[in-house]
C-alpha cells in the first residue's frame, strides 16, 4: 500500500470552495465536532450511569481524549518514520495526525444508548426475541447485520448514508478518514468466527469505494475483506488505552476502587530502575494531597509511556502493515513488561469494574428500555396501517424514513432512530410510551 493513495482526500460529494484555509483532512476533523451526532455522545454512557455532578467520562469526553492520544500516537509515528526514511518522508504522511483524530472522534458515532448492552440488545431481539420471526422476509447478508448488531458498522453507516433530506455522501469525509476509522474490514457475513465487523450489508458498495480509493488490498473480493488502514490501528490503540486506563480512574473516583489499588496498577508499568517516575511521583505525592489529582497525575503518565510503546510497535511492524499482512492490534504487541501490565489492568477491571453493580444496572436497564423500543419501532415499520403504529411513526425524524419498502430497509429505519436516542431521550421516551411519571 501507498501513502499517496491511503491518503486520499476524495469524497463521496465534493462542494466548490473558492477559498478555504483548512485542508480536506481538518475539514474533516471540523464537520465531526460540530456534527449533532457528536454532540449527542455527551449523553451517552461509557460506563458509568450518568453521573450528574460526579464528573465521570461519557462517551463524548471519551472521544475526544481518544482523539488527543491518538494525534499523539500518530506524530510520534510521523517522528519515528522521519527518521528511518529521511526528512522528505514528512511530505508523504504529513497530515496523519488529523487523520487519526478525526477517525477518533467518529469510532463511537455508532453506539446505540447504553452502550454495548444496547447492542446486545438489539441483536438478541432477533436472535431469540420477537423479532427471530422476521428472517424470511430478507437476505441472509441482511439477517446477519441484525443477529450481530454492531456499532462500528452503524458509525460508518452514519457517516456515510444520505438520509432523507440530507446531502449526499453523509457526512461527506474523505475516503482516508473512512478508512482510517474501519477496525474490521469486512460485513457481517464474512465467515470468519469473529463477532465484529465494520460493514452493514446496506453500505458495502461505498465500503468498497472508500477502501479502493484508498488502494487498500483486498483480500477476498467475493466476501468484500480488505485488510486494515495502516491508520486504524493507530486509532484502536487509541481507544484501547483510553477505555482501560480512564475507566479505572473513574471507578476510583465513584469510589467503587481504593485508592491502593489503582495507585499500585498504574506503579506497575514501571520498573524499578525507572527512577525518574518514582522521584516523579514522590514529589507530587509530597506537594499534592488529593487522591484524585495524585491518580491523574499517575494515569498521564501511564498513558504517555503507552503512546510511545504502540507508536514504536508500529515503527518496528512498518513493513507488514503497510503490505497488510500485521495480525491482532498494537496493544496485542506490546513489549512484555507493558503488556503484562496492562493485561492485569484490563483483568481488574472486568472483576471490580465492569461487574460492579453500578455498572450492572446500567446494562439491565438498557436491556429493558432498548429491547422495548426496538420491539414497538420494529412492529410499526413493518405494520404502519395499524392505528397505534401510525402515531408511533409520527415520533421518527423524517431523515430516518427510506422510500424503501423491504423488510430491512424498513427495520433500519426503527435502528436509526434508536441508535441516535440519547440514554436519557430513549429512558423518557421508554417512560412517555408506558405512560409513567
Amino acid at each position: 500500500m501507498k501513502w499517496n493513495f491511503l491518503l486520499s482526500a476524495e469524497r463521496e460529494y465534493r462542494e466548490y470552495k473558492k477559498t478555504d484555509i483548512r485542508n480536506a483532512f481538518q475539514r474533516d476533523y471540523d464537520r465531526i465536532i460540530f456534527s449533532n451526532i457528536f454532540r449527542r455522545l455527551q449523553n451517552k454512557t461509557q460506563v458509568f450511569p450518568l453521573p450528574g455532578s460526579r464528573m465521570v467520562h461519557n462517551r463524548l469526553t471519551h472521544s475526544l481524549e481518544v482523539a488527543s492520544v491518538g494525534r499523539s500516537i500518530a506524530r510520534i509515528v510521523s517522528k519515528n518514520l522521519c527518521e528511518k526514511f529521511g526528512k522528505e518522508f514528512l511530505n508523504e504522511i504529513y497530515d496523519i495526525d488529523t487523520i487519526v483524530s478525526s477517525a477518533c472522534l467518529a469510532h463511537d458515532l455508532g453506539n446505540p444508548p447504553f452502550g454495548h448492552s444496547g447492542e446486545e440488545t438489539i441483536s438478541s431481539y432477533f436472535i431469540d426475541g420477537p423479532g427471530k420471526d422476521l428472517k424470511e422476509l430478507m437476505l441472509e447478508e441482511q439477517w446477519s447485520d441484525l443477529i450481530s448488531f454492531e456499532g462500528n458498522a452503524n458509525a460508518f453507516r452514519q457517516l456515510t448514508h444520505q438520509f432523507a433530506g440530507r446531502r449526499q455522501g453523509g457526512m461527506s469525509l474523505t475516503y482516508a478518514t473512512l478508512a482510517t476509522l474501519i477496525k474490521y474490514p469486512y460485513p457481517s457475513s464474512y465467515d470468519n468466527k469473529k463477532k465484529k465487523y465494520n460493514i452493514f450489508y446496506s453500505e458495502i458498495d461505498t465500503f468498497k469505494k472508500v477502501m479502493d480509493g484508498c488502494g487498500i488490498r483486498c483480500l477476498d473480493k467475493e466476501k468484500n475483506v480488505y485488510s486494515r488502514h495502516p491508520l486504524s490501528y493507530m486509532m484502536e490503540a487509541a481507544d484501547d488505552i483510553c477505555y482501560l486506563i480512564l475507566d479505572m480512574e473513574d471507578a476510583h473516583k465513584r469510589g467503587i476502587v481504593a485508592t491502593q489499588k489503582i495507585d499500585k496498577s498504574f506503579t506497575s508499568f514501571f520498573k524499578k530502575e525507572d527512577e525518574w517516575f518514582f522521584e516523579r511521583k514522590n514529589f507530587i505525592y509530597d506537594t499534592v494531597t488529593d487522591d484524585n489529582e495524585r491518580m491523574a497525575f499517575l494515569r498521564a503518565t501511564v498513558i504517555n509511556k503507552l503512546v510511545d510503546c504502540v507508536a514504536n510497535v508500529f515503527t518496528h511492524n512498518y513493513d507488514d502493515i503497510m503490505n497488510g499482512t500485521f495480525e491482532k492490534s498494537l496493544v496485542s504487541h506490546l513489549p512484555a513488561y507493558e503488556k503484562n501490565a496492562l493485561e492485569k489492568c484490563r483483568d481488574f477491571s472486568l472483576k471490580n469494574i465492569y461487574r460492579h453493580p453500578s455498572v450492572v444496572k446500567v446494562e439491565l436497564t438498557g436491556f429493558n428500555i432498548i429491547g422495548e423500543l426496538t420491539n414497538e419501532f420494529v412492529q410499526a415499520v413493518l405494520h404502519p396501517e395499524k392505528t397505534y403504529n401510525k402515531k408511533l411513526l409520527s415520533l421518527i425524524p423524517d431523515q430516518f424514513k427510506s422510500e424503501k419498502k423491504n423488510a430491512y430497509s424498513q427495520i433500519q429505519v426503527a435502528l436509526d432512530f434508536i441508535s441516535n436516542m440519547t440514554d436519557l431521550y430513549a429512558v423518557q421516551l421508554y417512560k412517555d410510551l408506558r405512560g409513567m411519571e
